[in-house]
């Protein structure tokens, strides 16, 4: 059963503007490559239906997807027939792709509530995909039916179109900038992102660096900001009152849930951003975490300006740093990426 919604799933695709493409049969090999996208910052992942077993496969990553990556929402392509789409979406598939549109896989999964993505390759296919409840339409190969230029012809009788080119996209900033610049909503990549020399080598961190500077691109090209906001304010212990007292204080009065961490605790409730409540008084201020889109983009665009960082922490799936000057109030500031 899909851990996410069609609307997540739909929504995340279109915010993110990536669907990283691959197939492995080793299914070490497979978490590894999902491990690395996700530190690239890729929120969807398309694992290719190719081969003997490939549905075993899937089944163990998306165990693994689930524990381990869980804001990676994982997906199916490949598929052309609703037996395979059935077997894939038991196995946990959160949305369907295939290289052609079948109208059986389309009501499997308009009746499971899954997002299918069918190829197609003319206005009538689009349509008729359309016809058929799906949102994005994948367009396969898309250098092939035309390029940026068939999705710009296509947008104009038919601006409501959300059109996603795979096959044709180059891990380029002129690529990526030519499919944006046309109107798509997003691409999906498979070996160009994904390459098959880095897979072999084991280098997930050149993985991750090509799959962050892809989405770097998309953000530029779309205009996105580079620094979204206030992602939690941090709270520090006083003699009067502990970390933990902070915390509980915030739970009764607003019922916010409380998580207890290693070094802090941190409270939310349904709406955005969180109060991290420090365990140790290192300060009588508070701090303040600055989220962004790109970390290392947002980390030169300081060192521009003449800010001065400090070491910053860096994993799979958070970075974070601290700036060396304070507000003009003396609160610390730092600077935090997260999956």
């Amino acid at each position: 059963m899909a851990r996410f919604s069609r609307l997540q799933v739909l929504n995340t695709i279109v915010d993110t503007g990536l669907v990283p493409v691959f197939y492995n049969a080793d299914v070490e090999v497979a978490k590894q490559v999902a491990k690395a996208c996700a530190a690239g910052g890729a929120k969807v992942l398309e694992f290719t239906n190719r081969g003997d077993f490939a549905p075993e496969v899937f089944k163990e990553l998306s165990h693994y997807c689930s524990k381990e990556a869980p804001g990676v929402i994982l997906g199916v392509g490949s598929v052309i027939d609703e037996p395979t789409a059935a077997i894939y979406i038991a196995y946990g598939a959160n949305f369907v792709v295939g290289p052609v549109l079948n109208e059986a896989v389309a009501r499997l999964c308009n009746r499971r509530k899954v997002a299918y993505s069918p190829g197609c390759g003319s206005a009538s296919e689009i349509s008729y995909a359309e016809e058929l409840g799906v949102e994005i339409v994948k367009i396969f190969p898309g250098g092939s039916v035309g390029g940026p230029d068939f999705v710009k012809s296509i947008l104009g009788p038919c601006p409501w179109t959300r059109i996603m080119p795979t096959g044709g996209v180059d891990a380029t900033e002129e690529s990526i900038r030519a499919w944006f610049q046309a109107g798509v909503a997003c691409v999906g990549m498979g070996t160009n992102l994904i390459r098959k020399d880095s897979v072999a080598a084991g280098n997930w961190d050149g993985v991750a660096e090509k799959v962050r500077q892809v989405l770097s691109w998309i953000r530029e090209v779309r205009g996105a900001a580079t620094f979204l906001g206030v992602e939690h304010v941090g709270l520090y212990p006083t003699p009067a009152a502990s970390g933990q007292a902070i915390g509980e204080w915030y739970k009764q009065r607003f019922g916010f849930e409380l998580k207890e961490g290693s070094s802090s605790f941190f409270l939310s409730g349904k709406g955005a951003g969180r109060i991290e409540v420090m365990k140790d008084a290192i300060t009588d201020r508070c701090h303040v975490a600055i989220r962004v889109s790109d970390f290392e983009k947002a980390v030169a665009a300081l060192k521009a300006q003449g800010v001065e960082l400090e070491e910053p922490k860096i994993k799979a799936d958070v970075k974070a740093v601290f700036l060396r000057e304070r507000d003009p109030a003396g609160n610390l500031v730092h600077l935090l990426w997260t999956t």
